[in-house]
């Protein structure tokens, strides 16, 4: 048994990446169940996935304090070099005339200005980062995206009689609920009811399981997006490279930047710093990156978060298995 926990911890998000891909796959490529199973489906992945997400942001948020949240020196130097890059990235496509390569710099816009997914603190826990630093970044980042989109979108793709509140609105409708109703909920709880407040925090690691069925659904949708988008093979190879590009560029620069902004001479606090300041900038909200570019920029440019949350749940699941297999036989003994 519990070689079967470790080898399920270990691979967690591969199965459900694999698990998400071969669902869609079965239910769109068999005719019977393409007309009779894959739209109730698609109905349950896309009501119950929000859900999942909000309980599992719950279960962590539970284990945050608002005395906890701070803001760090890296947290403005990642906020600078995501918007930075989106900005650059806009102007370049604005620059360039309609077609393949104009596409191309759509779909890194959007896999840098995306917002750090609000479960990014699952991960980041349970690589040893601290989640009150990324809920903290989360927040920033969540509302600064929501006033920066609007401006700069519209700028890109111009669309008549759409105003920046209308715009901002929509934005907010998407990220928000999600996001404010979970942790405000959980701070009620910690100040109102202690007892349920304390068994809430005992059964926060289940979060991570949560976050991996949730995964498998969202992976799902994902996949669903990049075949229904009728793109070709080349465009589709193409989009790969480039969102494989930005979360390699992302979650590598996200670790250079923690490291080097922590002043502590403590290794334990690099390491930690590191890897949070990691997985805020590398780890995306990619429902709502799918959503965005199929609603305001190029549709075919959202086929890029769909490939975003692969490379990103592969890059999380390396290291997780790397966190696990390089802790003292003390460590894994404790855990088990």
């Amino acid at each position: 048994m519990p070689r079967l926990l470790g080898f399920v911890k270990d691979w967690m998000l591969p199965i459900a990446i694999v698990a998400g891909i071969t669902i869609c796959l079965t239910l769109h490529f068999i005719p019977s169940l393409a007309a009779s199973a894959e739209p109730s489906f698609s109905r349950f992945a896309k009501d119950v996935q929000p859900v999942m997400v909000a309980v599992m942001l719950f279960l962590q948020f539970n284990k945050v304090s608002p005395k906890d949240l701070r803001f760090r020196k890296w947290h403005g130097i990642v906020l600078a070099c995501q918007m930075g890059a989106f900005v650059a990235l806009s102007l370049a496509a604005m620059a360039l005339p309609s077609g393949e390569l104009r596409i191309l710099v759509e779909c890194a816009m959007l896999c840098f200005v995306c917002p750090t997914a609000a479960a990014a603190g699952v991960i980041t826990d349970k690589l040893g980062g601290n989640l009150s630093d990324t809920v903290t970044y989360v927040v920033i980042i969540n509302i600064v995206a929501a006033f920066v989109i609007p401006l700069i979108i519209p700028l890109v793709h111009p669309v008549e009689g759409v105003s920046f509140l209308t715009r901002f609105a929509s934005i907010c409708a998407r990220i928000f609920p999600l996001l404010v109703f979970p942790l405000l909920l959980a701070w009620l709880v910690r100040y109102t009811m202690k007892k349920l407040h304390q068994k809430l925090v005992g059964i926060a690691g289940w979060a991570f399981y949560i976050w991996g069925f949730t995964l498998c659904l969202s992976i799902y949708l994902a996949t669903k997006a990049l075949i229904n988008s009728g793109i070709s093979i080349w465009a589709a190879l193409l989009i790969c490279v480039v969102s494989l590009v930005c979360t390699l560029i992302q979650f590598i620069a996200g670790r250079w930047i923690g490291r080097r902004a922590c002043k502590e001479d403590d290794e334990t606090l690099k390491r930690s710093d590191s890897i949070t300041a990691g997985q805020a900038f590398g780890q995306k909200n990619n429902g709502f990156l799918i959503w965005l570019g199929y609603t305001w920029m190029t549709p075919v440019s959202s086929v890029a978060g769909g490939l975003y949350s692969i490379w990103q749940n592969l890059v999380n699941s390396w290291e997780l298995y790397e966190q696990r297999h390089h802790k003292s036989p003390v460590t894994e003994t404790s855990e088990n």
